[in-house]
């Protein structure tokens, strides 16, 4: 098949972009051709497996196309990025046709067996209008489901393009009734499908023997992830023999503060960056527990990738972790108990004291665990994630590929 993948944001980051990344490879494996939509930010080339560049239409902004900084689909982005909320007349309208046209542009030079939208948002609503006559499949990835939320000004819009959608890609259930009751999409039209991780990349090595013991978090540096929380934390954690490793980027007063907090414990933290996925994985084997302290999340593929890896989990105690790690023994995970946000994804700060104590014992129990026993066992951790394989959540993507191609055909 000729399969057009569409995304608004940089192809190559955030959690959405590395979905679209590993769909891309599998699909070029499995034989199918890939053309590509994307948004850019100014002449930005991003570096993708699986797609050839000339089968690649972008959408550029902070450039000649859009004069503005490109909207993102969480409100803090790890290059330079505006908010949705604030989208709105000609903009709006501008962005919308910029993506029109780089559609049809793309759809005229290609024969299009099958679209393959993400997030559950303005794009997918352009792409339905679009090109109304080819079957068109959505990736959910939550960040989607938080705009519709904060964005009611464009809840009218979204929904009439997106609830004619052919079929919607969910993570879990609950996203899935999420999806049926936002969008009005019945459930016939959904398909849990999950995430996965590549397990070519992402394997376990023995860990080195402690002390320290090497704390990991990847990911955005922002607020709404909980990295300047994390870093208030570790800087009490004392009587440990620990080190704190932060990976991934951010943009804007968020990441400077989250910077700024690593810069004052000097030796205790190494700033990595930004990693490719090669590098973020050897780090992940060199480390013994990874963190994700997020305040809002969809399926995070970093904690099955972590997993992989040989790594404990401490988490926030968020229903797309929990789904996520059902089977995962308590030895492995640690949860951190969220009491009721002030706003979607930040606490209330009354609650902050709380927190810090709930998120000191669950880091502190880990370390223990890990002191004891520097190494997950591989087999464990396999028989857990085996059925998370990149390859066996294409096959299930493949098969809705199929029906909607084969169901268009017939009607």
């Amino acid at each position: 098949m000729n399969i057009l993948h569409i995304i608004s944001q940089h192809p190559e980051s955030t959690g959405s972009g590395f979905y679209l990344q590993n769909i891309l490879r599998q699909a070029a494996t499995a034989g199918h051709r890939n053309l590509l939509v994307a948004g850019l930010s100014g002449d930005h080339t991003p570096h993708l497996e699986g797609v050839e560049l000339r089968d690649c239409r972008f959408v550029r902004f902070s450039h000649r196309d859009l004069d503005f900084t490109i909207p993102g689909m969480s409100d803090v982005m790890p290059y330079p990025s505006s908010l949705f909320r604030n989208l709105s007349g000609q903009r709006l309208d501008q962005y919308r046709r910029a993506f029109a046209a780089a559609m049809k542009d793309i759809a005229g030079a290609a024969r299009i067996d099958i679209v393959h939208s993400h997030h559950l948002w303005l794009v997918t609503a352009v792409a339905r209008t679009t090109l109304p006559a080819l079957p068109l499949v959505v990736s959910c990835h939550s960040t989607d489901l938080r705009q519709y939320v904060l964005c009611p000004h464009l809840q009218e819009l979204v929904q009439r393009g997106c609830r004619d959608v052919d079929h919607v890609l969910a993570l879990d259930q609950d996203q899935a009734d999420r999806i049926r009751t936002l969008y009005d999409i019945p459930p016939g039209r959904i398909t849990i499908v999950g995430a996965g991780y590549d397990e070519h990349i992402f394997y376990s090595a023995e860990k080195p023997a402690p002390p320290p013991v090497h704390l990991l978090y990847a990911g955005k540096l922002s607020y709404a992830k909980g990295v300047d929380w994390l870093l208030r934390v570790f800087c009490g954690l004392l009587g440990h023999n620990l080190h704190l490793n932060l990976a991934g980027s951010g943009y804007g007063e968020e990441a400077t503060r989250c910077l700024e907090l690593a810069d004052a414990l000097q030796r205790r933290v190494t700033i990595h960056g930004v990693l490719s996925q090669h590098e973020l994985a050897q780090l992940m084997r060199r480390s013994h527990v990874f963190v994700l302290p997020s305040f809002y999340e969809g399926r995070p593929l970093v904690l099955l990738e972590a997993l992989a890896c040989g790594c404990r989990l401490v988490t926030t105690d968020l229903h797309g972790c929990r789904a996520l790690l059902a089977d995962v023994p308590n030895d492995l995970v640690g949860y951190v108990e969220l009491p009721p946000r002030q706003t979607i994804d930040r606490p209330n700060r009354t609650d902050w004291p709380e927190l810090d104590t709930r998120l000191t014992t669950v880091l502190r129990r880990m370390i223990e665990r890990v002191g004891m026993s520097p190494n997950t066992t591989p087999e464990q951790v396999e028989s857990i994630i085996a059925r998370w394989t990149w390859t066996t959540i294409f096959s299930t993507i493949e098969d809705v590929y199929r029906q909607k191609v084969q169901r268009r055909r017939e009607s």
